[in-house]
């Protein structure tokens, strides 16, 4: 009788544990983790898992190796010993790196010597300031020198006002050594100034270690070209945008096989995430977007052959696929993430075409919550269109209930809306508070197409708007959905989004929530750090007065000419180093609402930039949201 006992209490316990509901607090004690690569034997996986405090305001981190096929992670102290040194050429002889140079003059002080105590910054050209910095005249470059101690490195930019790697998020990734050691190749966009700021035309160049030349591997190609890497028998390979200025072109593999420019990828109507060679030579994997995920694919290299070129889906479900990591015999290890899930380690075996989770990082937290649970909706459009519509349920959830619900905008504007985790915008956490999410792979996301993507180009305020009201409308028919209680949530487009809904919703919305959100598109147009965004996206500049393309975009999908029609309470958002969309617009936003006497708060982080990534100020950004939305909804 007492082991029955103690079993059932046992068991109420479990039970009890497992009705815990994710909460702001635990999500920013969750590991995150970031795969640094497979150990130099090929037996093991090195990864690194970044922890955030929210007491002490920072994040610490810790690396471990872990057993390929089987076993428990080690932490390691580094990863020397565990990791091939890519900045190390292959014969050993030479060591790449990157540092930052001052180039340019910008300072008072720069100019006038004598005035040392002055501050002022003095420009000629755009680039002044870019995502959340102010250029400073300083260039990152790349240097090498020789594997030994007291060697003095080379810069082979030296007086170039360019950037390698790239800002303001390049790493060492934006260089490589040829198999020979004879030559670097890196990614850079050689201009300057005004001309940067409205170019996407970066290159791979290779500089000679004998000659010291350098040579454009890329020329003639408009759009981005990055991430060069060599295919294990010596083909450079790249990823390649075709039309300058933009940035959310299809992006394609390609090979430089003898001189000859293969685009592998070409006649598959998708773009490319990031890729990576099988060990043979014989094919590249890629991970990129399809329908509201994002999977794992394989392209055959077919070399001197007349084989055709081939795209596969490897693999296939209801998760992302996010980075690849590399092979491991029949096996391929990846990271894995999903709406519920943070990143852990997996390994996806090719031939038997199952799964085996390698890394367990949060496993113990997610096993004592009651998570959501996600359905797939197919919604049509009003144009006749299949949209594919997430539906993330609460925990627990009671189909005989009335939950009160969240269309959720996404940004980008072309940026996919896939099974992703994301510690702010986490729709597992906004389930667990009790609402129904709506989030709709509206026109212009990646993995339907590229016509679909490149829709939204151009008609910002269009059938995007519909797509939205499509997919809130057909799940309100739902039972469980209140319709008294809708709201409506994003950040940067999906900001510009909420404010242009908050003109045109007609009464569906109780709420609204807009994080660095475009407000004012002509003074966006004239604030924005990056113009050859807007100049594709909006399809031009605002005084170019026979730009019918234009003129829309800086007249009816202008958020600023419906403020007449505001007639609900509106959370605004905003960091303070965002130059991407600056200030202005939540100011401008916030100040309209304010004046016609809106219910309006105004949440502003001076020290964060389109994202928040202190984890107090996290904190706060979570508290006010869902306070928000227990005031207004």
């Amino acid at each position: 009788m007492k082991k029955i006992l103690l079993l059932t209490l046992s068991l109420m316990s479990l039970t009890t544990m497992a009705q815990n509901t994710l909460t702001p607090e635990l999500l920013w004690k969750l590991g995150r983790v970031t795969p640094l690569g497979l150990s130099k034997d090929g037996k093991n996986v090195i990864y690194k898992v970044s922890t955030p405090s929210v007491a002490e305001n920072k994040s610490s981190s810790k690396l471990y190796s872990l057993p390929i096929e089987g076993g428990n992670a080690i932490e390691i102290k580094d990863t020397k010993g565990h990791l091939t040194d890519k900045n190390t050429s292959a014969d050993g002889k030479y060591i790449v790196y990157h540092e930052e140079v001052k180039i340019d003059k910008v300072h008072g002080k720069d100019f006038y010597p004598e005035l040392e105590k002055s501050n002022v910054q003095i420009y000629n050209g755009l680039d002044y300031r870019h995502w959340d910095t102010w250029n400073e005249g300083k260039f990152n470059h790349v240097f090498y020198k020789e594997n030994k101690e007291g060697a003095t490195g080379i810069d082979i930019l030296k007086g170039e006002n360019f950037d390698s790697p790239q800002k303001p998020f390049g790493g060492d990734e934006d260089y490589i050594w040829s198999p020979d050691s004879k030559s670097i190749l890196y990614v850079c966009k050689k201009k300057a100034g005004t001309q940067y700021a409205i170019s996407t035309n970066t290159d791979i160049y290779e500089y000679q270690l004998e000659s010291g030349k350098t040579i454009n591997r890329t020329e003639g190609n408009l759009g981005y070209d990055t991430a060069p890497q060599f295919s294990p028998t010596g083909h450079l390979t790249w990823l390649q945008m075709k039309r300058d200025g933009y940035e959310a072109d299809k992006n394609d593999i390609i090979v430089d096989f003898k001189g000859i420019k293969m685009n592998l990828t070409a006649n598959w109507d998708g773009s490319v995430d990031q890729f990576m060679w099988s060990p043979d030579g014989k094919n590249v994997y890629f991970v990129a977007a399809v329908d509201g995920t994002k999977q794992l694919f394989a392209v055959n290299f077919p070399g001197m052959t007349r084989i055709a070129v081939t795209v596969r889906q490897i693999t296939k479900g209801d998760f992302d696929v996010s980075d690849i990591i590399g092979f491991s015999g029949d096996q391929v290890l990846v990271t894995r993430t999903d709406m519920n899930h943070a990143a852990e380690i997996f390994s996806y075996h090719l031939k038997k075409n199952t799964w085996k989770q390698l890394s367990n990082v949060n496993t113990a937290t997610y096993n004592t919550l009651a998570l959501s649970k996600t359905e797939r909706r197919y919604v049509t459009t009003t144009d006749g269109k299949k949209m594919l519509v997430w539906v993330i349920l609460p925990p627990n959830f009671d189909a005989s209930k009335k939950y009160p619900t969240l269309l959720y905008c996404q940004g980008g504007p072309q940026s996919p809306l896939t099974q992703s985790y994301s510690f702010r915008w986490n729709f597992s956490l906004m389930a667990a508070q009790g609402y129904v999410v709506v989030a709709p792979n509206r026109r212009g996301m990646y993995g339907h197409g590229q016509e679909w993507n490149e829709k939204i180009s151009g008609d910002w305020g269009g059938q995007v708007m519909d797509d939205y009201l499509a997919a809130i409308d057909d799940v309100s028919k739902e039972s469980y959905v209140d319709k008294s209680r809708l709201g409506c949530v994003g950040a940067s487009y999906g900001g510009y989004s909420v404010f242009y809904l908050a003109g045109i919703h007609n009464n569906r919305f109780k709420t609204f929530i807009a994080h660095d959100g475009v407000f004012n598109t002509q003074s966006m147009f004239g604030t924005t750090e990056e113009v050859f965004f807007n100049n594709w996206d909006f399809g031009g500049a605002y005084w170019e007065k026979d730009n019918k393309v234009a003129q829309k975009a800086y007249t009816t999908f202008n958020p600023i000419t419906l403020v007449d029609k505001w007639n609900t309470p509106i959370l605004i958002i905003q960091g303070g180093i965002d130059f991407r969309v600056p200030i202005g617009q939540s100011q401008e936003a916030f100040q309209a609402a304010q004046l016609r006497g809106i219910k309006s708060r105004f949440l502003y982080f001076p020290e964060e930039n389109h994202w928040v990534l202190q984890p107090q100020n996290a904190q706060v950004w979570q508290k006010e949201f869902y306070k928000w939305l227990k005031e207004t909804l």
